[in-house]
């Protein structure tokens, strides 16, 4: 029998230090955990959104299989990787030097707590966020959102959020 597999999307987002190999970094380790990447946007340089007196964030969107994982375990790996990298959770929403996001786990939809770690999947704001959906429409164009059964390319068209978003690097 065949394993399942299922398209994890994951936001990468730095606001402190070299931003860019920040995010590259990020990459690198849930690649060197054993997920395989299949997919990648291009860099983008965000205004910050509701904390706004801190400096402007580089983001990409990645998209990755996850055999073997579920939810919390991809979760758990993003929180240690992010610790690893230099993380510290200060201020709430505040400058970090990495900020790793899970997205979309296939279509699943669900949330809570495991071994101290909450979970909601889809993330519970990214229908609100054009600095993730700018990212996912370019590597995810055919991507529906579970819960509004929207693509996402139609979710960026509608979104209120007028942060600027521009491409940095592609």
């Amino acid at each position: 029998m065949q394993e399942e597999l299922s398209t994890a999307y994951l936001g990468f987002g730095s606001n402190l230090g070299d931003r860019a190999a920040n995010l590259l970094l990020g990459v690198s380790a849930v690649v060197n955990a054993g997920l395989r990447l299949s997919a990648i946007s291009s860099i983008y340089e965000t205004d910050p959104v509701d904390v706004l007196d801190q400096p402007v964030f580089l983001n990409l969107v990645a998209a990755f299989e996850a055999p073997g994982l579920d939810p919390f375990g991809l979760l758990r790996l993003c929180l240690q990787v992010e610790e690893r990298l230099g993380r510290r959770r200060t201020i709430p929403k505040g400058a970090r030097t990495i900020d790793i996001d899970l997205l979309l786990f296939g279509d699943r939809i669900g949330e809570g707590v495991h071994n101290g770690i909450e979970l909601i999947v889809p993330h519970p704001r990214m229908h609100l966020r054009r600095f993730v959906l700018a990212p996912l429409a370019e590597i995810a164009p055919h991507c529906v959102h579970p819960i509004f059964g929207r693509s996402i390319p139609n979710l960026l068209e509608e979104v209120r959020d007028f942060a600027s978003v521009r491409v940095y690097c592609a």
